[in-house]
């Protein structure tokens, strides 16, 4: 049995445990099923909104996407920015944290104002929570070079941008692997969150956060925890998604062995 086997039998049984226990607590104290039902009531709600949730599972998923592309285009071009100047990295990347300190539920009123009741809003949402460990891994990345090797491109009289391109930017790619990695991650919880606060004022939108208001609404406690185990889900696909893109795409600076190891 390999360690993959092994890892996915491992967690296999970690969740029928996890079930069992849940089920004998709810039997156990008698708890009602609106505060919280059994596994199988929840499986079998599920089941019935199956194509709700099939439906969010995808409208959620093509956001946080959208949300953790842009966040990765834009987070590079802010850690390219701050790789070349210390100055310009000493004066805004106390911004760059500003911007992740703030709770996105603060600025949501804000974003809602500037751009509307639509999906974009959504994307926008999902891009600012996923930014922040995608300028942070990727400026560490550029900036920590090996001396001996800019030397040997100084030796060479490389231009500042040949060795951007053949030095540094090489060096990056394992730290913006290890960032989106942390951003996927976020980039569904921000979906999720900016659909709580704009998904319900799209037409026709039914992403997860959208219909798990429309639950939470009707005390539908079994289908919210239904949503909740779908979005949850909906994160697990798109971190093995990114990293079996990230062996595919990466494979000859040896990035992907971060993921073959863990």
């Amino acid at each position: 049995m390999d360690s993959h086997t092994a890892r996915f039998l491992s967690a296999l049984a970690a969740l029928v445990l996890f079930g069992i226990l849940w089920h004998c607590f709810v039997q156990i104290r008698q708890i009602p099923p609106i505060i919280l039902p059994g596994p199988l009531r929840v499986a079998e709600v599920a089941w019935q909104e199956r194509h709700t949730l099939a439906g969010g599972f995808l409208a959620t998923g093509k956001a946080a996407l959208l949300g953790l592309v842009s966040s990765v285009l834009i987070g590079y071009a802010i850690a390219i920015v701050f790789s070349q100047s210390r100055l310009v990295r000493s004066a805004l990347y106390p911004y760059v944290i500003f911007m992740q300190t703030v709770p996105i539920v603060a600025i949501a009123p804000l974003l809602i104002t500037w751009f509307g009741y639509g999906f974009k809003t959504v994307v926008i949402v999902s891009g600012i929570i996923s930014l922040f460990p995608i300028v942070s891994n990727v400026t560490a990345g550029l900036i920590s070079v090996d001396s001996n090797l800019k030397d040997l491109f100084a030796l060479h009289s490389a231009s500042r941008w040949q060795t951007l391109l053949k030095l540094r930017i090489p060096n990056s790619v394992s730290h913006l692997i290890l960032g989106i990695r942390v951003s996927t991650g976020l980039a569904v919880i921000g979906a999720i969150v900016g659909e709580f606060f704009v998904g319900a004022g799209i037409a026709g939108y039914e992403g997860l956060g959208s219909v798990m208001i429309v639950w939470q609404n009707r005390a539908r406690t079994d289908a919210l925890i239904g949503g909740i185990l779908v979005s949850t889900l909906l994160g697990i696909v798109m971190l093995v998604g990114i990293n079996g893109l990230a062996r595919l795409l990466f494979h000859r600076w040896t990035a992907g062995e971060q993921f073959e190891n863990e």
